[in-house]
């Protein structure tokens, strides 16, 4: 596991050995792996506004015991996935019910070649949790 860290992050997990500062392009790459990108932000605003930059729109999650931040959070994030209390892995295989791999697309709109107004539609899954990760 790695951890790239903004300054910030990183004076908070100054002895943590998984800990690296963060690169230009960190917050904007797709690991599929076990690396994380860590920012400390002052606050709902600062960490939506870093979403809407730096998302690709398909999972965001969100951990707060503060029901109205959990509610804007969800209501402001635009993506196909939006998880309160709960870890961003769901997203992943056939945890919706939907098959072994329709999840797994990295884009809001999952649909490749010619579409019609079906494949035009899409979804935004919100899901609830209480510290919950897949095992």
């Amino acid at each position: 596991m790695e951890l790239r860290a903004e300054p910030k992050a990183l004076s908070l997990l100054k002895n943590n050995e998984y800990a690296h500062p963060a690169g230009e392009e960190d917050f904007d790459t797709e690991w599929l792996s076990l690396i994380l990108g860590v920012k400390v932000v002052g606050g709902l605003d600062e960490a939506i506004a870093h979403i809407h930059e730096h998302s690709t729109e398909h999972s965001e999650s969100i951990l707060t015991n503060d029901l109205a931040n959990a509610n804007r959070f969800v209501d402001e994030i635009n993506s196909a996935a939006v998880y309160v209390n709960a870890s961003t892995r769901f997203t992943d295989g056939g945890e919706f019910g939907l098959g072994a791999e329709v999840a797994v697309s990295t884009q809001k709109l999952h649909a490749r070649g010619p579409m019609g107004l079906e494949e035009l539609t899409t979804y935004k899954w919100v899901v609830i949790g209480d510290g919950h990760v897949r095992e």
